[in-house]
């Protein structure tokens, strides 16, 4: 069973520095019919302006991932960390008992373009930590987090995998997938086929009751595929 959700059904937010698709309820946002799927809470497609940023806020008891499409961040957190993720890099923040923290787009010229997640952890209270990775480069899928952080993903507080999915026009993956467990895919660019549904930029996928999902790339295309509990 697959239910596509397409890009412009999702909820937009404009406030002027900051523009974001919420495929989730969020914020000012709220649909009852999209609060997340399984442990998966958050996906926000932010485009933020040059110069500007979210400033100085805190979080608590969710994993926080950011994937930077275009630009580069600057983060500063409560934990001591300070650095910039460009473009192609992921963070995961684990805010676990709490964290505070800035996101900045430190260009004066470029915007900024990213994917914030938040994954709801499998408990509350656990230490906060960060994690900043630019994995190299591959054609299918490719591990990005893990509960057991194996082949060098990164370590997640939930029964998850997290991959990057890319696939150039013509080629295939295939995922094999728990009776019980969930798939979401959610396309960055390009365009792919899931059963014979196409899928476009902003477009996301749950998948369901299935033992194996075939990905087909239709041109060359860039998505998140999370497998969930």
């Amino acid at each position: 069973m697959m239910t596509i959700r397409h890009s412009d059904e999702r909820g937009v937010v404009n406030h002027g520095w900051l523009q974001a698709k919420h495929s989730f309820s969020f914020g000012s946002y709220y649909d009852a019919e999209h609060m997340g799927v399984s442990a998966l809470r958050v996906i926000n497609d932010d485009h933020i302006a040059a110069g500007q940023g979210f400033p100085t806020h805190s979080h608590q008891d969710m994993e926080i991932i950011t994937y930077v499409i275009t630009g580069a961040i600057e983060h500063k957190d409560s934990m001591g960390n300070i650095g910039i993720l460009p473009a192609g890099e992921f963070q995961l923040m684990s805010a676990g008992s709490g964290i505070s923290h800035s996101e900045y787009n430190p260009s004066t010229t470029e915007p900024l373009t990213l994917l914030q997640i938040w994954i709801e952890p499998h408990r509350f209270g656990l230490e906060p930590g960060y994690q900043q990775k630019r994995f190299d480069p591959q054609q299918g899928l490719q591990l990005i987090a893990s509960p057991d952080a194996h082949a060098e993903s990164f370590l997640i507080h939930q029964d998850l995998a997290l991959y990057h999915l890319r696939l150039s026009a013509g080629n295939s993956v295939s995922h094999a997938l728990d009776a019980q467990r969930t798939l979401y895919v959610h396309l960055i660019s390009g365009e792919i086929s899931i059963a014979g549904q196409m899928l476009y930029a902003g477009d996301g996928a749950t998948i369901k009751s299935v033992d194996k999902v075939d990905l087909q790339g239709l041109k060359d295309a860039e998505a998140l595929v999370f497998d969930l509990p």
